[in-house]
């Protein structure tokens, strides 16, 4: 196998490998339907930096706020 061929190979498993971490990150996000759907065209359309701009931007909170008391950090007792 051609050394460029491999090289290709390992780029396109990168980015594939990037989009799936950022899918994966974006389930776990409160988004409606307009800015989730913004949020993932983003994560597919923009190969390497776009999976990277979604994990660092953070575009919503998460599920569960950590700004609650202890004893309300439990997903059961959430407050969103």
């Amino acid at each position: 196998m051609n050394p460029a061929d491999v090289l290709r190979i390992l780029l396109l498993a990168t980015i594939v490998v990037l989009a799936i971490l950022a899918l994966a990150y974006l389930r776990h996000r409160r988004l409606d339907w307009k800015t989730g759907l913004a949020w993932v065209l983003l994560a597919l359309l923009v190969p390497v930096l776009g999976p990277i701009l979604v994990i660092s931007l953070r575009p919503t909170r998460p599920a569960c706020r950590l700004t609650h008391p202890p004893s309300c950090r439990r997903f059961s007792q959430c407050i969103v």
